[in-house]
């Protein structure tokens, strides 16, 4: 009942018109930031950490925080019109959404993309009000071993996105490790894959090389006449209801996983919603009775994906208010302005500062309803956007993304790294090799290498902690489970594929057998 009465007392706060024309703005600003290519919410929230010294704590905390989840819905627009995810947990809705665009279905895609993150923002808030104390608990079980086999296990996983060759799934794989290895080594300071150029130094930015992989060969294949007049269907896109009842049959179930997952993985410090939108989209691929839809316009792949990265936000709030652990370089800003504010974030915020953290905790849930009050019946605004002749549509994208890759890096150095992965990303496209995995990899780069090396800082340089705790050693069998798994399996179906045609080779001996003994 303390919970019930605190949040009570939080909402008749939240709900006071200042504390709501702060959570309006901040979804707004949160939205326009996701469209804008390369911002992404870090990048927002820096910009307007300035603008909030001046505010009262719980107002800024309120805007700062709108803007956040604000920003995970309006990178999927970008990236279900135009191929240009704003921000990287919305590459993977690139996928389907795109697809679904071409085929005539973008009131869909943007409509399941808008219902999925107010459910999911809404059940991951719920989830923060009375799960933080026990998914603590359970995080605070995964050391250096379990979190490096949980990031293996991951980019194992991330062979199932692509619908082709697993070979090819490789191959990207690799170039995302490669490109993830660029720059200085975290630990010892050295340079390392910088080719001796000063500029990489800094590594590759992942916002730029999502872009370059997926916006800039698209563009190309536009503008270069490569894709016919009748690909991109835009026949029925202002009539009819936002979606079918088929659309919402077959988005129900994504949405309420994607919510879960979501928060579970956003709950592990480090994680973010970046993973849990890869790992939702590879989830609905694999328990799906129609797998081939995936990548060719699965509504699925859209309702997944954005309910797991919109939870994953409420889910990375629940180390930093518990623990003042952030869960993902997003809340660790936001921890900055905590401490800013002269607040610590940790398990005393909630008795020490219990008006202002359920005040907030409150206006999370007021920031979802006005978060889809806002974007749903804009739909329809957003779509027409798909009317525009290709030439100015992707022309004006091009600059979008040239513009968001320099304020990533205020030099133009970006736009010649923006410029190279992008032909890098239409070699790939044309060589059918998938890009969504190698997105994957470069975000699971960092954490798999820093994981890897506590783990054998701690164990003195053994590889032992890997098999002799439990926890380890299920993902260790889960890992070879998943790799010998689907090899034992081909091989049984490739034998039942050929013993009928030996039994009717054997048959068809003895039947010529028998006539010839006639």
């Amino acid at each position: 009942m303390d919970v019930i009465s605190s949040l009570g007392d939080g909402f008749a706060a939240a709900l006071s018109p200042t504390s709501l024309l702060f959570a309006l703005i901040g979804v707004s600003l949160g939205t326009i930031v996701g469209v804008l290519p390369g911002i992404g919410p870090i990048t927002a929230i820096a910009i307007l950490i300035p603008v909030s010294f001046g505010m009262e704590p719980v107002h800024g905390l309120i805007m700062l925080c709108g803007v956040y989840y604000g920003s995970m819905f309006g990178g999927s627009i970008t990236a279900i019109l135009i191929k240009t995810p704003g921000e990287v947990a919305s590459a993977v809705t690139v996928l389907d959404g795109y697809e679904m665009a071409k085929q005539g279905q973008a009131r869909a895609a943007l409509a399941t993309s808008a219902i999925g993150s107010f459910i999911a923002g809404t059940l991951a808030v719920v989830g923060l009000t009375f799960l933080s104390p026990i998914f603590v608990e359970i995080s605070t079980l995964l050391g250096a071993s379990e979190y490096f086999l949980l990031m293996t296990m991951a980019l194992l996983l991330a062979s199932s996105m692509s619908t082709g060759s697993s070979l090819k799934a490789l191959i990207s794989i690799l170039i995302g490790l490669a490109v993830g290895m660029v720059g200085l080594d975290f630990q010892t300071g050295l340079p390392r894959q910088t080719l001796g150029f000063d500029f990489l130094r800094d590594g590759i930015d992942f916002t730029i090389f999502a872009m370059a992989l997926f916006a800039v060969p698209e563009a190309i294949r536009q503008l270069s006449g490569k894709v016919g007049a009748g690909d991109m269907s835009t026949t029925s896109l202002q009539s009819g209801p936002w979606m079918t009842r088929d659309d919402w049959r077959r988005s129900v179930g994504p949405w309420a996983r994607g919510s879960v997952l979501g928060f579970v993985i956003g709950v592990l410090p480090g994680i973010g919603p970046s993973l849990a939108s890869f790992m939702s989209y590879v989830m609905e691929k694999k328990i799906s009775k129609h797998p081939e839809r995936f990548g060719k316009g699965a509504i699925e792949g859209v309702a997944g994906p954005e309910a797991a990265n919109n939870a994953g936000v409420g889910g990375a709030m629940v180390p930093l208010f518990s623990l003042g652990i952030p869960g993902s370089a997003t809340t660790a800003l936001l921890l900055f302005v905590f401490i800013m504010y002269g607040l610590q974030p940790g398990p005393l915020l909630f008795t020490q500062e219990s008006p202002l953290i359920w005040t907030i905790i409150a206006s999370m849930y007021i920031g979802n309803i006005v978060l889809i009050v806002l974007n749903l019946p804009l739909v329809g605004l957003f779509t027409r956007l798909l009317k525009v002749p290709t030439e100015i549509l992707f022309g004006i994208m091009l600059v979008l993304v040239g513009v968001g890759t320099y304020a990533i890096t205020f030099s133009l150095v970006g736009l010649l790294i923006l410029g190279v992965f992008g032909v890098i990303g239409y070699l790939m496209d044309r060589a059918e090799i998938p890009l969504a995995p190698a997105i994957l990899a470069l975000v699971l780069v960092p954490m798999i290498e820093d994981n890897f090396r506590r783990m054998l800082q701690i164990s003195n340089g053994s590889f032992a902690p890997l098999v002799t705790q439990p926890l380890s050693l299920t993902f260790v069998l889960m890992i070879i489970a998943g790799i010998v798994g689907p090899i034992i399996l081909k091989q049984v179906i490739r034998h039942q594929q050929q013993q009928p045609e030996v039994d009717r080779s054997s048959a068809g001996q003895a039947f010529h057998d028998g006539h010839q003994s006639s």
